[in-house]
Order: structure tokens, then C-alpha cells, then sequence
């Protein structure tokens, strides 16, 4: 089966966490467009899409950026470029009940275990709208110290576990490397991808995801659960070599 869509998760997949493409990345994903449509389907904002892809691509032609998917905060958000700007097609926005209790049973739960941290890079809990992320050492925290904090993921894991066991209406998974994502349930990066089919008439059997958190709990497993062909990647380096392979093997646009 020829493949039509790549998707991407972004943080320790086309980038280091919460910093702009590499230029060696940025290029071979616009090679990528040249021959398929991309999707990007992350936790984080909108914004950090903007500062992490879009200003380092800086794509000006429309026929490339009309290729581009962006789904910020795992899926729980959709944009596609239109008639000059990029347009939200979707948002599962949490009601204000969903977001008061997931705030303070993560705050909570994260204080009980010893993982709230007193000194921090920014706010360690954020408001996405259609998602709730902790982010141990805060939203700016340098990569290397994020690195550092949780190792093996027993941290993220634990935390995981006693949030989602008091939040069983809800979907909680380990994000990046010292987050916790909360979403309505049943709306994760599976979701997304399912509605990527709808969107573009590209079969699942013909799109590929690339990821970092693969494991069972991650953001991205959802995404291997429901079948389609994944790659686990351990940095953009790892991607690039990929992308490259997928490039080589020849793909076709939608």
C-alpha cells in the first residue's frame, strides 16, 4: 500500500523538547511535503507549533502548506491552512467542570508523591482549552534539566496512574518528558488520526506515525493500538533518518 500521510508527534520527535526544527530536520520535512501530506500531533499548544515548525519552516507556498496537518494539544485540536491562514476545524474543549477537577487531583497527586517541584522554568500547570498539562519543572524548563528529572519514567508513570484512577471519565497519559496530558476521554492522538481519515480520505492503512512515546501509556501508543504502522524514535536525529528512509523507498502524494 503506497503511503499518502506521515504523521509526527513533535517534542523528542521533530525537535528537542519545546525547541524550534533543527535546520537539518526542517529540510528533509520539506522534502516530505514535496511527496505527502504531514500531519503534526502533539501536546502542545498552537503556539509552540508556530515557534517550533512554522517560523523555521517559513513556508510561502500554498500548495505545500495545504499539505500541512496541525493537531496541537494530542489531537484534541485540528487546523488546516485556508485562504491564506491557518483555520481551527475542531476543538474538544473541557468543560470547567472537567478542567477544576483535573487541575487539582494532578496538583494534588504530584504534591502527595513528591513531585512538586518548588523551583521552576513558568507555571507547572496549564489551561490548553481541550487539555490539561502538567509540566513538572514548569512550561520553559531547559531541556537538559527535564531530561535529568525522570530518567526511567517512574515519575510520569506513577503520577499517571494515581490521576487517571480518580479521573475515570477523563483520558490521562504521559506526554513529554516531565508531562502529564488530560483530555476528554476517549480523545487522544487515535482520535486525531481518525479524524485525519475524514478529513483527507487517506485510509489508515496508508498513513505512517513516527513517535517518541510509544509505551504503553504514552501519548503516541493510542496511535500504535489502533494498527497503523509506527516508527519509535528517540530524538529528531532518529527522525531524520526515517523520514529519509521513507523519502528513498518513494511515496506518493495525496
Amino acid at each position: 500500500m503506497t503511503t499518502k500521510l506521515v504523521a509526527f508527534d513533535l517534542d523528542d520527535t521533530l525537535a528537542a523538547s519545546k525547541s524550534p526544527l533543527d535546520p537539518e530536520m526542517a529540510a528533509v520535512l520539506l522534502r516530505l511535503l514535496e511527496v505527502a501530506e504531514v500531519c503534526i500531533i502533539s501536546g502542545g499548544n498552537y503556539t509552540q507549533f508556530q515557534n517550533q515548525v512554522l517560523e523555521v519552516l517559513d513556508i510561502d507556498d500554498e500548495a505545500l502548506l495545504s499539505r500541512l496537518h496541525l493537531m496541537p494539544t494530542c489531537g484534541t485540536q485540528y487546523l488546516r491552512f485556508e485562504q491564506g491562514a491557518w483555520a481551527q476545524r475542531y476543538a474538544e474543549v473541557l468543560s470547567d467542570d472537567e478542567k477544576a477537577r483535573a487541575l487539582e487531583s494532578v496538583e494534588r497527586n504530584a504534591k502527595a508523591l513528591g513531585y512538586w517541584e518548588l523551583e521552576t522554568w513558568g507555571p507547572i500547570l496549564e489551561d490548553r482549552g481541550s487539555q490539561i498539562t502538567f509540566s513538572a519543572l514548569g512550561q520553559k524548563a531547559p531541556v537538559d534539566a527535564k531530561a535529568a528529572w525522570d530518567t526511567d519514567g517512574v515519575k510520569k508513570g506513577a503520577l499517571r496512574d494515581a490521576v487517571a484512577l480518580e479521573l475515570l471519565d477523563l483520558e490521562v497519559r504521559s506526554g513529554g518528558s516531565t508531562s502529564i496530558d488530560i483530555t476528554k476521554r476517549g480523545v487522544d492522538k487515535a482520535y486525531g488520526m481518525r479524524k485525519l481519515v475524514e478529513a483527507t480520505g487517506i485510509a489508515l492503512d496508508e498513513m505512517l506515525f513516527v513517535g517518541d512515546r510509544l509505551d504503553e501509556g504514552g501519548n503516541d501508543y493510542p496511535v500504535k493500538a489502533m494498527g497503523v504502522e509506527c516508527f519509535a524514535v528517540h530524538g529528531w536525529r532518529d527522525t531524520v533518518v526515517v523520514v529519509e528512509g521513507l523519502l528513498e523507498r518513494g511515496l506518493a502524494a495525496a
